[in-house]
């Protein structure tokens, strides 16, 4: 499944620069609100599912070259994290549900974590 489709699936905004989500085909999932637990766990070309919005988050998707952060619960992140997501090529998207709720339509729709 690719980014695209993802995005479209579950409706979800996108706050960085559009490229071609088409092209970028997740391999993994994982959802934390810890950044130590995400930069243990989580894997390479992974969709990280969090509540997290600040400029962190893009510091540690860089570090294990996340293919989207997918922001849960209608938070926002502000100017300065889309300005370094957008420097770093980290895809910020955003849903109203929650994290439970996105990890489930996620994991309908087949990615997994392994």
């Amino acid at each position: 499944m690719t980014l695209d489709q993802i995005i479209n699936e579950l409706d979800l905004k996108v706050f960085t620069e559009k490229k071609d989500f088409s092209a970028i085909t997740p391999t993994h999932g994982y959802v934390s609100d810890m950044l130590s637990c995400v930069m243990t766990g989580a894997k390479n070309k992974s969709i990280w599912v969090t509540l997290q919005a600040h400029n962190n988050i893009v510091a540690v998707a860089c570090l294990l070259d996340i293919a989207a952060v997918i922001i849960t619960e209608g938070a926002k992140p502000d100017e300065d994290t889309v300005k370094k997501a957008n420097e770093e090529g980290i895809t910020l998207l955003s849903s109203d549900k929650n994290s439970f709720s996105v990890v489930g339509r996620l994991w309908q729709l087949g990615l997994r974590d392994q």
